[in-house]
């Protein structure tokens, strides 16, 4: 009995990872039925119902991705990646099924530190949330400069936010200055959007010049320490852990809130 056990456990860790790996390479089909059939052997698997449901997502069928998360919330009513994805849902409205989401991805190293070339910085002035909605964790953003300063916007060309004043002035002297920077989501709450934002080249003429003094790289850390950061961007990491190996992470749901 314990050895059945055991090969069980086995087998929904190995297809647990190739679900995560085909969503980690957008072949979201693939996912959808990958997760189906953990499901078909593991019914009350909570995270299967979450990787289905942001499998939907990505395909455009937000109908289907309700079901998934609200069966998943059936199962752990304190699932916060059920609940945020649920309350994203909401705004998103009806979509056409089998589209396929356009949005891209950054790769996993887009979120190590670099000291003095990265940092997590905060939008204000936001878009409106049916914009907001549809962005997540992993999801690769775009700097503009305009009159009102350093803005943020989406693959498709919409506005998101503005960044914060401190880090917005000296990031538009050194773009202009001609270095060159790359942002993604970190995460996407109602009324706050955090991004990161890494230098990728650095001009010579700003030899020496700081693109996040030490205060904006101190903020980085708590983002990629956070579990729930982690499970978000398990679509894109490879060391994601399963929300239900832990009991630790259980209380961290019942205490956390918004969506990534």
């Amino acid at each position: 009995m314990v050895y059945q056990e055991e090969e069980q456990a086995r087998l929904r860790r190995q297809h647990s990872k190739h679900a995560i790996a085909l969503a980690m390479q957008g072949r979201w089909r693939e996912a959808v039925a990958a997760n189906k059939d953990i499901l078909g052997s593991f019914p009350n698997d909570v995270d299967a119902y979450n990787r289905l449901g942001r499998a939907y997502i990505e395909l455009g069928d937000y109908s289907q991705a309700k079901e998934a998360y609200g069966r998943a919330l059936e199962l752990d009513p304190y699932n916060v990646i059920a609940q945020k994805n649920l309350r994203r849902l909401s705004y998103l409205g009806e979509a056409v099924v089998g589209v396929e989401a356009d949005s891209d991805k950054v790769e996993p190293q887009h979120f190590i530190e670099d000291t003095g070339k990265t940092g997590v910085v905060d939008l204000y002035h936001l878009a409106p949330l049916e914009i907001l909605a549809r962005m997540v964790a992993g999801d690769r953003v775009y700097l503009k400069i305009d009159e009102s300063g350093l803005t943020v916007e989406n693959g498709r060309g919409e506005y998101l936010g503005q960044v914060e004043t401190r880090h917005g002035q000296r990031l538009v002297k050194l773009m202009e200055g001609g270095n060159r920077y790359t942002a993604a989501v970190v995460s996407s709450a109602e009324d706050r959007v955090t991004v990161i934002i890494r230098e990728v080249y650095q001009d010579p003429s700003q030899a020496g010049q700081l693109s996040f003094p030490s205060k904006g790289v101190e903020s980085l850390r708590p983002y990629l320490s956070n579990k729930m950061l982690r499970r978000e961007l398990e679509y894109i990491e490879a060391l994601a852990e399963e929300s239900a190996d832990t009991e630790d992470e259980t209380v961290d749901n019942r205490e956390s809130g918004g969506f990534n």
